[in-house]
């Protein structure tokens, strides 16, 4: 533990570094000026305070009443800088100085102590002030390391979604918007040969790691289910099966998800569909129509058994299927069908295409009152 004493008076100097040797403090260092100060700090320019980075300095004791600059100027400097705010600073003080002695703790210091300077008042204020900085930086280190892991965990969660697809007969993008560095957004698709395509897109119930660990389960269960089940109602089935079984113990939250899952078959021209509790994906035709998949069954994972009600549609002609999460438009103050009614506004206006740029701005637009901030994800199918 260093400890960095700043006092213009000789004599105080020498009894703190006494008391403080006897107490077993013996790395200390003691400068004359709040300017010798900064300069032990690594400090040159007051007014940016950029420093050369963290400090080896503990803890400083720091004289209220010194010329050029007093502590509590010296205080509100060190509050400006990221590194420097962290070290915690008792204020000496001369008895019956109130008034400078709030001032100074309204300028950053943690404590005080009062001349002429007790020992056990000195001695137990400053274990208090090392143990406080102590448990801060072990908090600061946790919650950096723990910020470093949500990286790498985002990384991961976003090298499992697919790549797009750019085949003659169809072409399947995303646009991916998280509201945190994890999320509970997750979208597939697969080729299946045969001019068929099967595309998911679900959304788990709450934001942050345990859904961001939910959507990686059922990514790690999604290709083999597909691949083994292929149709939409079978698929859903047994992702609720897996779901289920894993035996989730909270009785105070009710994990689940919503998803739309469905083939698309380009040689047929139709699209068959299982819509868990998701919002409804639209078709837009050539002719400029558009069609809602919105025959609605129960979410994933609230149930043991869940009832399914697949459903079938064709289309004609180049045209454009648009799956999205609610995250897109429940943030808007409008009402369900008004909100419903600005996307598909927005949606029927697009070319069939995928504009990267275009579906960028519909995210990010400013402009739409919106009351929280979600996960946003849109999966854009071009049907040529």
């Amino acid at each position: 533990m260093r400890i960095l004493i700043v006092d213009d008076n000789p004599t105080n100097t020498i009894i703190i570094r006494e008391i403080l040797k006897k107490e077993n403090y013996r790395n200390t260092v003691a400068v004359t000026s709040a300017r010798d100060m900064f300069e032990r700090l690594g400090v040159k320019d007051f007014d940016t305070v950029e420093e050369s980075g963290p400090s080896d300095v503990d803890l400083i004791l720091l004289d209220i009443m010194m010329p050029e600059m007093d502590g509590i100027q010296a205080c509100r400097i060190l509050q400006r800088s990221e590194h420097l705010r962290e070290i915690p600073i008792i204020v000496v003080t001369a008895v019956g100085d109130s008034n400078k002695l709030a001032e100074a703790l309204d300028a950053g210091a943690v404590d005080y102590v009062t001349k002429p300077i007790n020992k056990v008042e000195l001695m137990a204020r400053i274990r208090l002030a090392l143990r406080l900085k102590l448990e801060k930086d072990w908090h600061r280190n946790r919650d950096q390391r723990i910020q470093e892991e949500l990286k790498l965990a985002s990384l991961v969660q976003n090298a499992v979604l697919s790549s797009p697809i750019r085949d003659p007969e169809v072409e399947i993008d995303a646009i991916y918007k998280p509201s945190y560095e994890l999320a509970g957004d997750l979208y597939s698709w697969y080729s299946l040969g045969e001019g068929k395509y099967a595309v998911i897109l679900l959304d788990m119930m709450g934001h942050g790691i345990s859904s961001a660990l939910f959507c990686m389960f059922i990514s790690s269960v999604l290709k083999d289910t597909v691949h083994t089940y292929v149709e939409p109602e079978k698929v859903i089935q047994e992702l609720n099966r897996r779901f289920i079984q894993l035996h989730i113990e909270s009785k105070l939250i009710q994990y689940y998800f919503t998803a739309i899952y469905l083939i698309v078959d380009t040689r047929r021209k139709k699209i068959d569909y299982v819509n868990a509790g998701h919002p409804p994906a639209m078709l837009f035709t050539g002719n400029g129509q558009a069609v809602r998949l919105d025959k609605i069954g129960p979410p994933v994972g609230l149930f043991d058994g869940i009832e399914t009600d697949p459903q079938t549609l064709h289309y004609e002609g180049p045209g454009h299927l648009v799956l999205y999460t609610d995250g897109l438009i429940d943030a808007q103050e409008e009402s369900a069908e008004a909100r419903q009614a600005w996307l598909e506004e927005q949606l029927n206006t697009c070319s069939h295409d995928f504009d990267r740029e275009a579906m960028s701005r519909l995210f990010l637009d400013e402009t739409v009152p919106r009351k929280r901030e979600d996960d946003k994800c849109m999966v854009w199918i071009s049907l040529k």
